[in-house]
């Protein structure tokens, strides 16, 4: 009897905790997304030098508070979770560890030496801000588009880098060192800042040969950004398909389809 409950229980945490089709999934996943996006501002305010003069026993108040309150979502999750492991080294698993270790590591790491080091691993604490990718729903459809296009943008890139060289090449040999040209990787520097319209303008052809090349590769950096975009864009219109925040109990998986009995990543039965 006390198992049956004990699994009961389990199953009602994971449903709140990992899903958010039920009304205190919803709940759960508005209330942590607040708890994120504080404990984010919070970071980003303890940033700043004056604020933090000011203001530190407050901030260190909230931070406890925050990995307090993140350290108890986190043994929850291994607690209710039918595959604890998989969760634990799963991606969201290890982003959710590293929300809140950097804290605890500052009770050990103690000194005036050593406070750098200290500030480095607080840094850390930014990694909550990839858990708000756990809400967005058309983030599973943006995922499988660029996993549709990596093939297609690799290819394309290759042929990109190819024409990078040949223009860096053919600038060394046109501009030279008098025009601040003065090695082929400088020129191919050069050749990525001008394709990709960056133009930060610290180097310029100065002979009409080499400004005539130029603008051509100026045309041509219109082409390389529309591109890619392109082959995005038809890969979003193919994988638009009505998901859910479903999560797979066993490699926990996100986003299936409305109608899925079993996992797209690792062929688990979802109705079990």
């Amino acid at each position: 009897m006390a198992s049956k409950t004990v699994t009961n229980l389990k199953k009602k945490l994971y449903a709140i905790i990992f899903e958010a089709d039920t009304a205190g999934g919803k709940a759960f996943d508005v209330v942590l997304l607040v708890l994120i996006l504080a404990s984010v501002l919070t970071v980003c305010l303890e940033s700043i030098s004056r604020y933090r003069i000011l203001y530190l026993d407050w901030f260190n108040i909230a931070e406890w508070s925050f990995t307090i309150i993140f350290t108890l979502e986190y043994l929850l999750r291994i607690y209710s979770t039918p595959k604890p492991l998989k969760y634990i080294f799963s991606f969201f698993g290890v982003v959710d560890f590293l929300a809140i270790v950097p804290t605890y590591l500052s009770l050990i790491v103690v000194g005036s030496q050593y406070l750098l080091v200290i500030r480095s691993l607080r840094l850390l604490r930014a990694a909550r801000i990839f858990k708000l990718t756990r809400f967005i729903n058309e983030g599973q459809v943006l995922s499988k588009a660029l996993r549709a296009s990596l093939a297609k943008i690799t290819v394309f890139l290759g042929a990109v880098l190819t024409v990078v060289v040949i223009i860096g090449s053919l600038m060394y040999i046109i501009e030279g060192a008098a025009s601040g040209f003065t090695s082929i990787p400088t020129s191919i520097y050069w050749t990525i800042v001008t394709l990709t319209t960056v133009g930060y303008g610290d180097i310029a052809p100065a002979t009409p040969l080499g400004q005539i090349l130029a603008s051509l590769v100026m045309v041509m950096g219109y082409g390389v950004i529309a591109v890619p975009t392109g082959i995005v864009s038809v890969e979003l219109a193919r994988s638009e398909k009505e998901t859910v925040t479903r999560v797979c109990p066993n490699c926990h998986k996100e986003g299936h389809a409305m109608d899925a009995n079993y996992c797209y990543n690792c062929g688990y039965s979802l109705n079990d």
